[in-house]
């Protein structure tokens, strides 16, 4: 099966319907339909975030959400300089030195998880990028609270809004479902405070569309020692606590479910691509999150008229910006080589002033997730998509070791070098790996540091015998050229000379005729 192949299922599985219209109208660069216009065009999506004045308290945003619960002066809600300070008080928690801080969570629990690929067995990456994205959540929100229990209630609650938000038989229902996830996730956050009697549907609104864009924003905008306005030494309250409480809830969501969304896919596709030897380079990260775009769609609510990609826009008017195809992930493969531009690539984490503060966060995670799995080689057993999910994305993913790394190759280095975002991506190092021996298997030890910047032998990320097939995933094997849908050839084993090619190919005839690319 090919990367892109594989791919697709995420978006067939859990939102077939909406996927289809977005494919069968991307060739217009805006499309009215209704009170919505779809944006896909790069500049008109572009335009759309940098130059449209947005209604931050709308129905259906982020602000609006924050708005009827915390009362305003969110930062959602907020405008001019207000908005700016409040930004500001995040830089720090989001910047080069909060990255670091929070950076052991996750590289510790790498390293406590993965040395059992080593000993044969096989690992299913969805919990493990659950648990790594509840604890750093939790570290970020500074709470004392289970990982896997915070995401499972984030992902819970973002999964019953979303549900809410589809037409549907049964609408009440989901709605009532809907608010019992959001108090569930609420009260984990603040187990001291009972939260009942609210609207806690508007907490997830915004969440089922996981806006990371805006509500990574919030952060500490409210933190410990301050009131919901983040005045300095200000005397808490009761509300207030109930204010910042919902509001984390808010941001737990919203990162929680991007991280378990684009994590597993960017490690898929790796495999299924062929990619680990390029772990070393920070463009993998990049490239892998670009086409997996974890957040597909953004929604905004225009404050005045406009003209976006010929559309024209008026005041209310909500705009669907399709991130993916403004980054170009439906028309051209991940080519760590020859890498999209970064203008292009940052598109997944919007544009302009407004851009996602935790994009330093995602990249840093992504490129240590992929370079702790680089000296195994992994392949994909088994995957299943996950049909309820708020996200496109793995409800199972299950990976096996094609190598075993030697104890030096197996370390991973405490220096990173910088890269273009300013971060310090994390790369496999050490002594060309051995093939894992069949019949006797020893366990991997312990990850550690050294400084040796030897990468290891590029190796064949699917020898033989090595990939044990699902049903389901044999039969899509067998029916790869029709299931290819105009994405052009088989991307199975790119490489760096079957890579550069693809930069800007284009869909096929069977892409245009409505498939997913």
């Amino acid at each position: 099966m090919s990367a892109r192949s594989r791919d697709r299922r995420v978006y067939l599985a859990g939102h077939p319907i909406l996927f289809a219209l977005l494919a069968a109208t991307r060739h217009r660069p805006a499309l009215r339909l209704g009170g919505n216009v779809l944006v896909h065009d790069r500049e008109a999506y572009r335009k759309a975030l940098t130059k449209v004045p947005l209604d931050r308290t709308a129905e259906g945003t982020t602000g609006g959400a924050a708005g009827s619960l915390a009362g305003r002066g969110a930062l959602f809600d907020q405008q001019g300089e207000e908005h700016r300070d409040t930004r500001r008080d995040t830089a720090g928690l989001l910047g080069a030195a909060g990255v670091a801080r929070l950076r052991p969570i996750w590289t510790t629990l790498l390293a406590e998880r993965l040395p059992e690929l080593a000993t044969g067995k096989d690992l299913d990456l969805v919990p493990l990028t659950a648990e790594i994205a509840g604890a750093t959540a939790a570290a970020l929100l500074k709470i004392d609270v289970d990982p896997m229990a915070l995401a499972a209630a984030a992902r819970k609650a973002a999964a019953a809004a979303a549900r809410a938000h589809l037409p549907g038989l049964a609408p009440k229902r989901a709605e009532q479902s809907a608010e019992r996830a959001a108090t569930e996730l609420l009260n984990l956050l603040s187990p001291k405070e009972q939260f009942s009697a609210l609207d806690l549907d508007r907490v997830t609104r915004q969440s089922a569309a996981l806006d990371l864009d805006e509500a990574g924003r919030r952060h500490e905008a409210c933190p410990r020692g301050k009131t919901s306005r983040g005045v300095a030494g200000a005397p808490r309250t009761a509300a207030t606590d109930r204010d910042d409480v919902a509001l984390a809830a808010m941001l737990a969501v919203a990162a929680i479910n991007t991280t378990v969304a684009a994590i597993p896919r960017a490690v898929a596709w790796a495999c299924d691509a062929g990619l680990w030897e390029h772990a070393s380079s920070a463009a993998l990260a990049d490239e892998l999150l670009r086409v997996t775009a974890p957040t597909p769609l953004l929604p905004r609510v225009a404050a005045a008229g406009a003209e976006v990609g010929g559309c024209p826009v008026r005041p209310g008017d909500r705009m669907l910006l399709i991130a993916r195809h403004a980054a170009g992930a439906h028309r051209s493969d991940p080519c760590p080589a020859d890498p999209a531009p970064a203008h292009i690539s940052q598109l997944v984490f919007g544009a302009g002033p407004h851009a996602c503060p935790g994009a330093r966060l995602a990249r840093t995670q992504m490129e240590d997730v992929l370079a702790a799995l680089a000296p195994y080689r992994p392949t994909v057993v088994r995957s299943r998509a996950d049909r309820r999910s708020a996200l496109p994305g793995w409800r199972s993913l299950t990976i096996r070791a094609t190598l075993s790394p030697s104890a030096d190759a197996s370390r991973l280095p405490q220096q990173r070098r910088p890269d273009a975002h300013g971060s310090q991506p994390l790369h496999p190092t050490g002594q060309p790996h051995r093939p894992m021996p069949q019949a006797h298997r020893s366990h991997h030890p312990l990850l550690k540091t050294h400084a040796s910047d030897e990468r290891p032998a590029p190796v064949s990320p699917h020898p033989a015998g090595s990939e044990a097939l699902s049903g389901d995933e044999s039969a899509a094997r067998g029916a790869h050229a029709s299931d290819e849908l105009g994405a052009g050839r088989s991307d199975a084993h790119s490489g760096d000379a079957g890579c550069a090619h693809t930069r800007e190919r284009h869909v096929g005839d069977a892409d245009r005729a409505g498939g997913l690319g």
